[in-house]
């Protein structure tokens, strides 16, 4: 029996020790996360996790939202329509539907897709299926864009609302212009706009730096008026 105990216990001992390192390596996997952060072209890293307002540029996103597509680029025309050719077209639309908006609630209405110069467009069928992962991750966004512009983290419920119907609006205009969709099927997905609203406005298609620019500008004269 004593041979036996003797014989044993190395056995166990070793046994003991990988399993150690077992549980060493496996909490080290867990320690090391994926990259979730990106570089961006002014120099800042924004984590995408965790974003706060220091590491925001309008320069980074103007120039994300000029070569960011609608439709997933599946519109006519030589170019395709940008994020922020859209964003142009929304804050116009916004301040048609509430001609006394403050000046804050334009630069929202400008900055209404300005986290998927990160992220991305994403259809809205997708967002659907992708799920509540990729709201979080907006919102998250947004808020810290928001704080770097001097805008509430959270839009006020109202005024949220009025952008959406702006966004609405100008999916319609860019429905039956560039994507193929007839006034009938426009009407069912995004409703049927006032037409007076729209008067006098097109949908733009032009060179991504050509909208970069003129976001850049708006952007620049908003804050300008703020202050």
């Amino acid at each position: 029996m004593l041979q036996l105990r003797v014989q044993i216990a190395p056995t166990m001992i070793m046994g003991n020790a990988a399993g150690d390192r077992s549980v060493q390596r496996d909490k080290e996997a867990t320690m090391r996360q994926p990259r979730a952060w990106q570089k961006m072209l002014s120099g800042r890293r924004l984590d995408l996790l965790d974003p706060t307002p220091v590491d925001i540029e309008i320069e980074d996103i103007a120039h994300g939202l000029a070569f960011v597509a609608r439709w997933n680029g599946q519109t006519l025309g030589d170019y395709a329509y940008s994020v922020a050719e859209h964003s142009l077209l929304v804050e116009r639309l916004y301040s048609r539907l509430t001609p006394a908006a403050g000046t804050r609630w334009k630069l929202a209405a400008l900055l209404h897709d300005a986290p998927e110069y990160v992220i991305g467009d994403m259809i809205s069928p997708v967002k659907a299926a992708v799920g509540p992962g990729y709201d979080d991750l907006d919102q998250r966004l947004a808020a810290a864009i928001h704080l770097r512009f001097g805008l509430p983290a959270t839009i006020p419920a109202e005024v949220k609302k009025q952008i959406k119907k702006a966004d609405r609006i100008s999916a319609w205009m860019e429905a039956t212009q560039i994507a193929g969709f007839t006034e009938a099927e426009a009407n069912r997905f995004f409703g049927k706009p006032d037409l007076s609203l729209i008067d006098g406005l097109t949908i733009v298609l032009r060179p991504p730096i050509e909208a970069r620019n003129d976001f850049t500008a708006r952007h620049k004269a908003l804050l300008d008026d703020l202050s």
